[in-house]
C-alpha cells in the first residue's frame, strides 16, 4: 500500500434491498493508488452490490448500505450522489456494458465528460480514440450497432472521458470472445501503466484477473474468504480446483489422470467390445421394455421380455426384476400407468410381474 494509504478503502460494510434480504455481510477491501485490484467470486457471490455500493447507486434498487463505511481519498463517500463521485474522479463502467444504443459513438464518449467544465474535452476525445482506434473508425455509427467487443470498449472511453483517477470494472469480460477479453485487459493494463488509472475488477473469468491484476479478494456469500497477492491466489490449490478448473493433483502427475480413464471401445469385434458393449445394449433393451408405444412399439404393447434376453439379457443383473418392480411401485404412487409384463430373463429365476395400473 502507499505511503499515502489506500485510494478506496471499504470497511465492513453490510447492504440490504428492501431491508429483507441480507447481500453482503461485513466485506472489507482496499485498492491501492496506482494499483490493479481484482475482486473474484461465482455469479451471485456478491461482486456487482459491491461495485454499486462503492458507486451508490443501490437507492434505485431499493438497497442501501446499512452498516461500515466506504472511504475514497482519504473521505468518506457513501452518502455522496453518483454525480459527485464522478466530479471526484470515481467512475463505474457497470455489468452488461449499457452503451445508448441510438446515440452515435461519439456522443456515447461525449456524454461521459457531462461533468467537466475544463474545455479539454476535445483533447480527451482524441486520446480515447488513440487508445481504441476502431471506435474512431466507427465515431458516426450508433452505439447498439457495434460488436459485444466494441460496445466494452466504448463504455470505458466514456468512463475514460470524464478523466477519472479510480475505474470500478464490473464484468469486463462477459459474453466476449477470448481474444477480445485479452485485449480489453491489456488495454486496462496499459491505462494503469501510462496513465496511473486505479482500477478495482470484478469478474467471474478468475484465470484472465489473477493475470493482470496485483491483488486480489475472493468473495463467497458476502463476505471476503480469501485475499492476498495476484500471483499467490493463482497457486492457490483450492482456488486452482474450484475457480481455475485445474486440478493440482491430475496436473501434477499427468500419468495418473490417463490412467483413470476408461479404455475406449476399438469396434464391433475388438476384446475391449465384448463385455462392456453386450452389457449395455441388454440394459438399454430391458429399460426400453418398460416404455411400450413410447419406445417404439406402434401397438402400445410392452416388448416381449424374451426379445429382450436374446438380445444381451445374459449379462443383465439379476436384480433387475425387482429394480422394475420397484420402478412400477413409484409409479403406481404417483397415479401413472404402469405397463403389465413378464419378466422372464435367464438366471432371474421366476417369473415376476408388474402390477398395472389401469
Amino acid at each position: 500500500m502507499s505511503a499515502q494509504g489506500p485510494l478506496l478503502s471499504v470497511a465492513g460494510i453490510e447492504v440490504m434491498y428492501s431491508r429483507l434480504a441480507l447481500v453482503l455481510r461485513g466485506l472489507t477491501l482496499s485498492v491501492p493508488r496506482g494499483g490493479i485490484v481484482a475482486l473474484l467470486g461465482a455469479n451471485g457471490a456478491g461482486k456487482t452490490t459491491t461495485m454499486k455500493a462503492i458507486a451508490n447507486l443501490l437507492r434505485s434498487e431499493r438497497g442501501e448500505v446499512t452498516k461500515g463505511a466506504i472511504h475514497y481519498d482519504g473521505a468518506r463517500i457513501d452518502g455522496l450522489d453518483p454525480s459527485d463521485l464522478a466530479r471526484r474522479g470515481l467512475s463505474l463502467v457497470m455489468e452488461g456494458r449499457h452503451a445508448f444504443p441510438t446515440l452515435s459513438v461519439e456522443d456515447n464518449l461525449k456524454v461521459g465528460a457531462y461533468s467537466r467544465s475544463d474545455g479539454a474535452v476535445a483533447e480527451s476525445l482524441e486520446r480515447v480514440y488513440s487508445t481504441f482506434p476502431r471506435l474512431k473508425e466507427r465515431r458516426h455509427q450508433p452505439a447498439g450497432l457495434l460488436s459485444g467487443g466494441e460496445q466494452q470498449m466504448c463504455v470505458i472511453g466514456r468512463a475514460l472521458m470524464a478523466r477519472p483517477r479510480m475505474i470500478l470494472l464490473d464484468e469486463p469480460s462477459m459474453g466476449l470472445a477470448p481474444l477480445l477479453v485479452e485485449e480489453i485487459f491489456s488495454i486496462m493494463q496499459q491505462l494503469n501503466a501510462e496513465a496511473g488509472v486505479t482500477f478495482l475488477l470484478a469478474e467471474q473469468n478468475a484465470a484472465v484477473a489473477l493475470r493482470y491484476a496485483t491483488y486480489g479478494y475472493l468473495v463467497e456469500g458476502g463476505r471476503v474468504v480469501r485475499e492476498g497477492p495476484a500471483r499467490a491466489l493463482a497457486a492457490d490449490p483450492e482456488i486452482r480446483a474450484s475457480y481455475l478448473g485445474l486440478d493440482a493433483s491430475a496436473e501434477a502427475d499427468g500419468a495418473s489422470l490417463a490412467a483413470r480413464r476408461r479404455p475406449p471401445l476399438r469396434g464391433r469385434d475388438g476384446p475391449a467390445c465384448d463385455d462392456r458393449a453386450r452389457r449395455g445394449a441388454g440394459q438399454r433393451t430391458a429399460a426400453a421394455a418398460v416404455g411400450g408405444a413410447a419406445d417404439g412399439d406402434p401397438g402400445g404393447r410392452p416388448r416381449s421380455a424374451r426379445a429382450v434376453a436374446g438380445a444381451g439379457g445374459a449379462d443383465l443383473p439379476a436384480a433387475l426384476p425387482r429394480h422394475l418392480a420397484r420402478c412400477g411401485r413409484g409409479l403406481q404412487r404417483r397415479r401413472r400407468p404402469v405397463p403389465a409384463y413378464v419378466l422372464d430373463l435367464p438366471g432371474a429365476g421366476a417369473a415376476r410381474r408388474v402390477p398395472a395400473v389401469h
